[in-house]
């Protein structure tokens, strides 16, 4: 199986992200709370998956469109949101097929570090916002990644492969390493502004429920999130 092939583990995938510490207890709620009041926004879920937090923008009173380039975890999505949020099939990697300032909140969900270039998604959500628009952002931490990948260059963005466990079989997966420094460079070329750079805690409830991941997760650096704001639109304080 070649690597990042979702459509071939889609399911797995799914029913793991659901309800894991990592996903569900950690990163979720994270980017649900960075994203806010959403009630009467349009959200554009870039990189949707399943639509678990699709799901959730939508029960706070969001209008949601969805892309992935996944088909299998589109599918998922179509049958979980039940025509409660327009899906398409679509990668970041190429322009994406809405018009100039079609969204108030583009949200971005660990989808970046599949990406070797972030100049093109970047402009593109840019792009697809409207004035005073925000694009709310979790990746891999580079702290993270690094001691991961076993690459000897921080400061260098590169690939590297990790393997996951998944419904019983062994997932080949691809990602980009890239400095602190390369994402912050990356937005502020792309035109956006830093709003908040948030390094959160775990749901509490994931200490009972996982305390060996909940350890983890409050001692190691794990994600990264970002909320940015079109430059030149951000409201005095």
């Amino acid at each position: 199986m070649s690597e990042n092939d979702y459509d071939a583990f889609a399911a797995d995938y799914d029913a793991d992200n659901e309800n894991n510490a990592w996903n569900a207890y950690y990163e979720r709620p994270a980017t649900l709370s960075l994203a806010g009041d959403v009630a009467g926004l349009r959200v554009l879920d870039a990189g949707c998956g399943g639509g678990a937090h699709a799901a959730a923008l939508i029960e706070r009173g969001a209008t949601v469109t969805g892309i992935d380039r996944s088909a299998g975890l589109l599918e998922i999505a179509r049958r979980r949101l039940e025509g409660g949020a327009r899906l398409l099939l679509a990668d970041l990697s190429e322009p994406l097929p809405f018009d100039d300032g079609a969204f108030d909140l583009v949200v971005a969900s660990l989808v970046m570090h599949y990406l070797e270039d972030w100049s093109l998604p970047l402009l593109e959500f840019n792009r697809v916002l409207a004035k005073g628009g925000r694009l709310v952002l979790s990746t891999h931490h580079p702290f993270m990644d690094h001691p991961l990948s076993g690459h000897d260059n921080y400061f260098e963005t590169y690939r590297f492969d990790d393997t996951w466990e998944r419904g019983g079989r062994t997932i080949h997966m691809r990602f980009w390493h890239r400095p602190l420094h390369a994402m912050f460079d990356a937005f502020k070329s792309a035109g956006f502004a830093i709003e908040t750079v948030s390094e959160p805690e775990p749901d509490p409830r994931a200490r009972t429920l996982f305390p060996k991941a909940h350890k983890s997760l409050t001692t190691e650096p794990r994600f990264l999130f970002f909320s940015l704001v079109k430059a030149g639109d951000r409201q005095p304080h």
